[in-house]
């Protein structure tokens, strides 16, 4: 695929944000994006006209009833074919902080046995409690599996910001050993919440904004074209979004967000 025949849909619907943003930064690196209000879709049908589909941050819905749930019914009731064959044929998916929960309560994530029924895992209230709205450091822990992830060196420490509430990824506690062992063993861990030098939290605050089990700030399915990640890559894509940009004397053009994107984009045209 050329680089220029792919085209992202970054889907909305009341409540999400930093659509426009996420869009812009596909857009940035000479591919098309689209925002789309999945009811436009739903009319449509034209979600397989896409090569790559983006859930973004913000609150769907309200967050009424837990964060992503109702946008996931919503989008299985009435996409739901459209989305099978998506996910069938292997397209990529990205998942930005209410989108990362988005594709937990639909299955898609973590996504041991493939699409579940039912949620393996949960996005909840961070802890100590409160809407963390900071920047982070995360390692990067992936062996190579995760689409989004290639351009950044495995052990390679990332700065991104997080704005959310409800950001605690936890395993039901009686399995919570397997499931982690799965996750490493199957090279589906992606992001973890260390220090500036790349010591991993070990759940400690303000390191780990949110106590999220084992530290973990992203992962992706089996086939690694499926990611989530609570941090917002599209809030650190350029140089005067950093957080430090007026105390450097010497400013790349881009922050860490545009690795993510860039790693989505060289897979897709089989840049490496």
């Amino acid at each position: 695929m050329s680089q220029e025949e792919i085209k992202v849909c970054v889907m909305r619907v009341g409540g999400t944000n930093c659509d426009a943003e996420t869009q812009r930064a596909f857009q940035e690196l000479g591919v098309q994006a689209e925002t789309v209000h999945v009811n436009e879709l739903i009319k449509r049908r034209n979600l397989l006209d896409y090569s790559m589909l983006v859930f973004p941050g913000g609150f769907s819905f309200g967050d009424y009833v837990r964060s992503g749930v109702i946008f996931a019914r919503h989008l299985s009731a009435n996409l739901g074919k459209e989305m099978e064959t998506f996910i069938d044929e292997g397209r990529p998916i990205l998942g930005i902080c209410n989108g990362f929960q988005i594709l937990v309560e639909y299955g898609l994530l973590p996504g041991f046995k493939g699409l579940s029924a039912y949620p393996e895992a949960t996005l909840t209230t961070n802890e100590p409690a409160g809407f963390k709205c900071q920047w982070t450091y995360l390692k990067q822990e992936n062996k190579g599996k995760c689409l989004f992830t290639t351009k950044i060196p495995a052990g390679k420490v990332i700065n991104l910001p997080i704005a959310h509430g409800e950001g605690r990824l936890l395993f039901p506690k009686e399995q919570e050993k397997a499931l982690l062992k799965k996750l490493v063993d199957k090279d589906m861990l992606v992001f973890r919440y260390c220090t500036k030098e790349g010591e991993v939290a070990d759940g400690k605050y303000p390191t780990n904004p949110n106590g999220s089990f084992y530290d973990i700030a992203g992962i992706c399915n089996r086939e690694g074209n499926i990611f989530g990640l609570m941090p917002h890559p599209e809030r650190a894509m350029y140089w005067w979004q950093q957080p430090n940009w007026t105390r450097q004397q010497q400013m790349l053009q881009y922050g860490d967000g545009k690795l993510i994107f860039q790693s989505i984009i060289d897979k897709l045209t089989k840049k490496c």
